[in-house]
């Protein structure tokens, strides 16, 4: 159990020691990656306590209308759509029912961006940080991301997960770090003690922080 993201984050940096200053990996020129928007909260604790930069990479839900909760697919930050393979609903169709959901990563992406591009990923390891995985498609979407923009090497870090999405996503990264991964999950929130949603705010001054800069 995680009293909350923070503390999370704290724990994530540990397993993560080898890609901070003077760690055996730390030629690897890494950069560590959060999700929005609480996954942002605990990249933000790793990258400050393995010194290395911290940027921001959105990836959207694509929900079913007739049950928002449920994810039929998932927005990476150039546009691309990610069906889901188990949610019964055809690509063609995730891809049309995506609208609202590029809409809401193109808004994420303005916000938290603040006019700052993207870092520059060639050479470099990637460290993707979510606070957690259920299904694991926004991550997976985000890894598929990365990879087309040239990252070197991709690491997926998450405090939890459900023990189905360490299967699903272990084939496409080159190292998967988890804390939790019990066979009791049923979701995210259950390891945490305090797991509220995170504002946007929060993460603008995370992101700020790290750049050197207030961008709220």
């Amino acid at each position: 159990m995680f009293a909350n993201r923070t503390e999370a984050g704290h724990m994530l940096a540990q397993a993560l020691a080898a890609y901070g200053t003077g760690g055996a990996r730390a030629d690897q020129n890494a950069i560590v990656l959060g999700i929005p928007r609480g996954g942002v909260v605990v990249a933000a604790e790793v990258a400050h306590a393995l010194s290395l930069p911290l940027d921001v990479v959105v990836a959207t839900k694509v929900s079913m209308p007739a049950n928002p909760e449920y994810a039929v697919g998932a927005v990476a930050p150039d546009g691309e759509v990610l069906a889901n393979p188990v949610s019964g609903v055809l690509a063609d169709e995730v891809r049309r029912l995506a609208g609202p959901a590029h809409a809401k990563s193109a808004h994420e992406l303005a916000m938290f961006r603040a006019g700052l591009a993207p870092m520059d990923l060639e050479g470099h390891t990637a460290i993707v940080v979510d606070d957690g995985l259920a299904t694991g498609l926004t991550a997976l979407a985000a890894v598929q991301y990365l990879r087309r923009v040239g990252a070197d090497e991709i690491v997926l870090a998450v405090p939890v997960a459900a023990p189905s999405a360490v299967r699903a996503l272990t084939p496409y990264v080159d190292e998967l770090v988890v804390l939790d991964a019990s066979p009791g999950f049923s979701a995210v929130g259950q390891f945490y003690s305090s797991f509220g949603q995170t504002q946007d705010a929060e993460v603008l001054a995370l992101l700020g922080q790290a750049a050197g800069r207030t961008i709220l």
